[in-house]
């Protein structure tokens, strides 16, 4: 596999122990980033470390710090920090299992590839992969990260497997501190949800992500192309400012005869347009 692996270590179930290498899901290497320069002469921006008083301070001489009061650190050196004994950091323990629709999405936070490490660990894996998928069950267990322990949930992807890291409890907000003056689903018209309930059908489809597209990175380029080529950039019509809604159940009508038959959803996006030079840096061609 030519990319190089994100963590290493094992998958532990009961007495099962296994090698698995951990992959990155998701990339933004495409994304387009833009620098701090200075408008003048066009130099970077460069950020260095430095104290409230403006004295730069040497690599050698920056420590981690818990600020107790305020203004009052206590100093906590890398070497404690690598004492800390977390048994996560090189094994994933499965500790339970649970239906996915037992989590809640607000949980989930990034996706990784995960893969069996070598041979050997295939027939475990696959064991885990194919239990897993006949009784539509996650496993649960932690994981080390980048220093930070993290709750694992891992499920059945393809031929392989996907670990997502999920969020604490204390990393989550109430919802119910945000939603209370909200009124509850009896202060629904029943006429107007079902109205609703028809408009929603109709726009009912298969999610395919490469059916929306990024306007915003594709206007950017746009506009990056343009400026290489001293010519204007074509950004396309002004987007519609909404209207207020006056009446609902209005509304929901006109929008069920526009939206015609069941297809695919209104808010697919358009086949991306004839190719043309990107920048040189970026060796991509804008959409």
């Amino acid at each position: 596999m030519a990319a190089r692996a994100f963590w290493n270590g094992h998958i532990r179930l009961s007495l099962v122990t296994f090698p698995v290498r951990l992959y990155p899901a998701v990339t933004e290497t495409e994304k387009i980033r833009l620098h701090k320069i200075e408008r003048k002469t066009g130099k970077r921006i460069h950020y260095k470390n430095a104290t409230e008083g403006e004295d730069i301070v040497e690599a050698a001489d920056i420590v981690k710090g818990y600020e107790y009061e305020k203004g009052q650190y206590i100093q906590i050196e890398d070497e404690e920090l690598k004492k800390l004994r977390v048994q996560s950091k090189h094994m994933i323990d499965l500790v339970q299992f649970t239906d996915i629709h037992d989590i809640d999405p607000i949980y989930f936070d990034k996706p990784y590839f995960l893969v069996p490490d070598g041979r050997v660990a295939e027939e475990a894996f696959v064991t885990l992969r194919d239990s897993l998928k006949k009784s539509k069950k996650v496993a649960l267990g932690q994981v080390t990260i980048a220093g930070k322990e993290r709750i694992a949930a891992i499920k059945p992807c393809g031929k392989g497997l996907v670990l997502e890291t999920l969020r604490y409890a204390g990393e989550v907000q109430k919802a119910s501190e945000y939603f209370r003056d909200i009124p509850d689903k009896s202060a629904a018209d029943e006429e107007q949800v079902e109205l609703a309930e028809q408009l929603i059908d109709r726009k009912t489809a298969p999610f395919d992500p490469s059916s929306f597209k990024d306007s915003y990175q594709q206007g950017l380029l746009e506009i990056i192309n343009a400026k290489l080529h001293h010519r204007k950039p074509k950004l396309g019509p002004e987007p519609v400012k909404p209207g207020k809604v006056i009446n609902i159940m209005d509304a929901l009508k006109k929008s069920l005869a526009e939206s015609g038959g069941k297809g695919k959803t209104s808010a697919k996006a358009d086949k991306p347009a004839a190719k043309k030079h990107a920048p040189a840096k970026k060796k991509r061609k804008a959409g």
